[in-house]
């Protein structure tokens, strides 16, 4: 029996950690923590659940943990749902107190010595976890998992590597839930498009670099492309939609077929999808309200492939962008037997 928590459970990715670890069938949810406000009342006392799943009853008598190391040191694993600038020690104090820690946060998503992990993606990456154990001497490590747009961009991107190109320009229409809960105000979004988010385009341009490298046994070699990215918020509950421009050596159709007929290294896993790419045919898909759901939110749609090489990719951003991704992560990693 694997014991995991979820640090800052409350919130918005924290509580799709909670939807998916509820009942799974690995992973025995055993510790939630908080701020310090809701620290020794019942989770189901404290969260207000705002998903579109029903409340996993199961864990509603769990008394919430203040967020500290002690809290989590009889945990496995634990996932992370932290702010940036909480996860910075917090994370790395975790794992040197021997729990392995999968974090959605970006704290530490480009230390050299840290994975920055699509499953499918770039299971290889994984290796990274045996440097960092020796760099700082430390039994637990630390995963993470890449911004919520990489992630849509990156996977999409995979299927393209055995073509040349360099260049992508990318342009997001990004959801609000992406924001938090709180992240956007109503009279700010509702009848408008905002176009800036805060350090997205930055992490966009360069975290699939680090993705689409190549380990080495010892660092990753960054891929050679760069990417400029241009980042909106529009008013869409969930899924991040990317229109993409990429300066491929390839027609159309081969982009299509790549598309089709890629396949991860790997399947059988709980949270891993039938069809991690989805490519459709029709001219006016994907669009979130009618694709974010495919493969239970972890399934990335692609559409609209034209000469250029321009095309669309969409994914659920608090699933398949975030705490879907650090499950899925977490699985891959059991199975390699890391914990």
């Amino acid at each position: 029996m694997i014991h995991v928590g979820v640090l800052g459970a409350t919130g918005a990715v924290g509580q799709r950690f909670v939807q998916l670890l509820a009942n799974h069938p690995w992973f025995t949810l055993s510790t939630l923590t908080a701020s310090d406000r809701s620290a020794g009342k019942s989770y189901g006392s404290v969260v207000n659940w705002r998903l579109d799943s029903p409340f996993p009853e199961s864990v509603k008598d769990l008394v919430v943990s203040p967020t500290t190391v002690d809290a989590v040191k009889d945990c496995d694993i634990v996932f992370s749902a932290l702010p940036a600038d909480i996860a910075t020690t917090l994370e790395s104090d975790i794992a040197d107190a021997g729990v392995g820690v999968f974090s959605n946060a970006s704290s530490h998503r480009m230390a050299a010595d840290v994975p920055l992990m699509i499953a499918e993606v770039n299971p290889e990456h994984a290796a990274l976890i045996d440097v960092q154990k020796k760099n700082h001497n430390r039994d637990g490590f630390i995963v993470t998992n890449p911004n919520c747009s990489t992630i849509m961009l990156a996977t999409a991107l995979a299927p393209l590597m055995k073509f040349p190109f360099t260049t992508i320009n990318v342009a997001t229409m990004q959801a609000i839930s992406g924001a938090g809960f709180d992240g956007v105000p109503a009279f700010g979004i509702y009848d408008n498009v905002i176009p800036y988010i805060g350090s997205e385009e930055e992490k966009m341009s360069r975290e699939a670099n680090k993705i689409l490298g190549t380990f080495d046994g010892t660092q990753i070699a960054g891929a050679p492309f760069t990417v400029s990215a241009s980042c909106n918020r529009v008013p869409v509950i969930d899924g991040h939609t990317l229109n993409v421009w990429i300066d491929v050596a390839a027609t159309p159709d081969e982009v299509i077929e790549a598309f089709r007929t890629w396949q991860p290294p790997f399947a059988g896993l709980p949270t891993q999808p039938e069809k991690t790419i989805l490519y459709l045919p029709d001219e006016n898909r994907p669009q979130p309200r009618l694709d974010r759901n495919r493969g239970n939110g972890m399934t990335v749609s692609v559409g609209r492939v034209r000469d250029g090489i321009r095309f669309v990719a969409m994914g659920h951003n608090t699933i398949r962008g975030a705490a879907g991704a650090s499950v899925l992560n977490a699985e891959l990693l059991h199975t390699k037997k890391y914990f």
